[in-house]
């Protein structure tokens, strides 16, 4: 998500890992794939050291990349960058060991940053500790109750408004540290934001502006003229190499945060109690959502690329696993992460190890490179956060919605605006609910009900054997889902019954499924036989007759009244229209 491309338990785990020969090479496994880590998967086919050497390669560059951008997205979530250094090193490590792509890097990205920073504004960091946990689990029992291929059917509209509030309001926060503001802890409503932004800037640093804006340059130059090199890498070196040369008053992370750190993550256990699991379930819910979204999101991304196929459910559990241990070990919200993803594919890695290396690399820059991390000034790595703001705008996504169906944009803008007004997670359950609304009314719509009535003897719908519809008999067709947002249509079309109706037939060819709310409105519908008519079903397709038999309505019915096609009912609604 960071940049743009928005456009998807340990041992109980291990112990379900299905055999080798369970899905061999070429066969279908089960949706959203088998509950087995990629890792061992693709080692029980081999791995050789050309394979470890292309590994090595590219977690080592993808390591890299990852080591700003860890910092950048912890310190624009309120956090200290070790946080979010070690988010990289422990949940990237955990989701690489039992994930379910082979390409996939994960770790802190843009997608929490709005959220982490209120959560941390309002609780502190150890309640951000519990509310990652609890996103944890949530993702964790998501994968087990198989929910992976469900998850990924969030309206493309909402992802791109919450996605581009999301970049307005990263691009927010990083406006204190690029113009060398002395707010350091504005409040998290973006208009207060901004009020607090231009009530200091009186404030404002020439210098840090200076750097922050030369970083920016340098990182654009870099993405234009040699693509291939990491421009947040080249950027922030560019910087902290400025201000060290001509020793500029600059703050860096040093100067703000105290040196980094250079020792192993220790274990941190939240307050527990329900009152705060109350609170706090709202936005873990969020957190877990957003997780999901993105690290399957990044999985298709990554198989897209490379031809393989990730294990949905077993990458939601590994997510969820992930999160809870980075929240114990002093990190922040973690998951799959698109850009440094697409580093580590186009830098030749071949397997889970890549990801793995990845992790220790970030571990190693930590425990023996952790001074030259900390004279990073803080105007770059904000320069480093407007990038990846702008690339989340996708610009061209939205103005390809802006051109669709009014329900699309409208979706879309008013997920972007209750990011900016309210909150992520208000935004993301109503553009959901929205979504689900206009997309039911759209297909009560689609949905028809019509008599099919001759004129002048012709009556075109009819099959040939049949040229006209027998003396008493209603014939009436339905094309679509029968659910409930149909079910006025069903009845309006039936009212008016005549007194010298004897047989309706339903031709329900076209009616590929029924929900309770359809089978009751039937029920209802047969419950009036007393009246002195018989009901007719034509032509049910397999997956409907199944329901009907489950709920109970081919019994009430008669089997003899369901009828395989269209003349075989009229022939049967015929026998009963003889014999009332």
């Amino acid at each position: 998500m960071q940049h743009g491309s928005f456009s998807r338990m340990l041992a109980h785990a291990m112990g379900r890992i299905a055999p080798r020969s369970f899905f061999p090479h070429g066969a279908s496994a089960p949706e959203g794939g088998p509950f087995r880590p990629k890792l061992l998967a693709v080692l029980r086919n081999g791995y050789s050291a050309a394979d470890f050497s292309k590994d090595a390669i590219a977690g080592l560059t993808v390591g890299v990349v990852a080591m700003p951008l860890a910092m950048a997205f912890a310190i624009a979530s309120g956090v200290e960058p070790i946080q979010g250094l070690y988010t990289a090193i422990i949940a990237g490590l955990v989701i690489a060991l039992l994930g379910g792509s082979r390409y996939q890097i994960s770790g802190p990205t843009g997608a929490f940053v709005v959220i982490i920073y209120g959560i941390v504004y309002r609780h502190g960091y150890d309640g951000l500790v519990l509310t990652t946990l609890i996103a944890g689990c949530l993702l964790a029992l998501g994968g087990l109750f198989r929910l992976g291929s469900i998850i990924k059917f969030i309206p493309y509209p909402v992802t791109t408004g919450f996605t581009a509030g999301i970049a307005l309001i990263i691009f927010s926060q990083q406006m204190g540290d690029f113009f060398g503001l002395s707010v350091t802890n504005a409040p998290p409503e973006f208009f207060s934001k901004w009020a607090v932004y231009l009530d200091d800037m009186e404030n404002l640093s020439p210098m840090t502006l200076g750097v922050a804006a030369a970083t920016l340059a340098v990182m654009l130059l870099i993405r234009r003229f040699v693509p291939r090199v990491p421009a947040p890498v080249a950027g922030v070196i560019f910087g902290a190499l400025v201000v060290w040369l001509f020793d500029l008053p600059v703050d860096t992370i040093a100067g703000r945060y105290g040196a980094i750190p250079s020792s192993l993550p220790s274990f941190h256990w939240p307050e527990v109690s329900i009152e705060r699991i109350q609170v706090l379930f709202p936005d873990a819910v969020t957190i877990a959502l957003l997780a999901g979204i993105e690290s399957l999101l990044t999985c298709v991304v990554a198989d897209s690329m490379t031809g393989d196929k990730h294990y949905s459910n077993m990458e939601l559990v590994a997510q969820g696993l992930g999160n809870m241990s980075s929240a114990l070990f002093g990190g922040i919200p973690a998951t799959g992460a698109i850009a440094r993803t697409a580093t580590n594919i186009s830098s030749g890695a071949r397997t889970p190890v890549s990801a793995i290396i990845h992790s220790l690399t970030v571990l190693a820059f930590v425990l023996w490179l952790s001074p030259l991390t900390s004279a990073i000034p803080l105007a770059s790595l904000a320069a480093v956060m407007v990038l990846i703001a702008w690339g989340m705008l996708e610009t061209k996504a939205i103005k390809a919605i802006l051109r669709g169906p009014k329900s699309d944009w409208s979706v879309m803008l008013l997920t972007f605006v209750l990011t900016l007004v309210v909150d992520l997670t208000v935004a993301v359950y109503v553009g959901v609910i929205l979504a689900s609304l206009l997309f039911m009314r759209r297909m009560s719509v689609m949905t028809r009900v019509h008599e099919v009535e001759c004129v002048d003897g012709d009556c075109e719908e009819l099959p040939l054997e049949q040229p006209s519809l027998p003396e008493g008999v209603r014939l009436f067709s339905i094309n679509g889902p029968f659910f409930f947002g149909m079910v006025d249509r069903f009845q309006n079309a039936l009212a008016g019954t005549q007194s010298t109706v004897r047989v309706y037939v339903l031709n329900m060819h076209d009616v590929p499924t029924i929900d309770a709310t359809g089978i009751h409105v039937l029920e209802a519908f047969l419950a009036h036989r007393s009246d002195g008519y018989k009901v007719v079903l034509a032509a049910v397709p397999a997956p409907t007759r199944r329901i009907l038999r489950r709920m109970g309505l081919l019994r009430s019915l008669g089997e003899d009244n369901v009828c395989h096609s269209l003349d075989m009912a009229l022939a049967r609604a015929a026998e009963l229209a003889r014999f009332r």
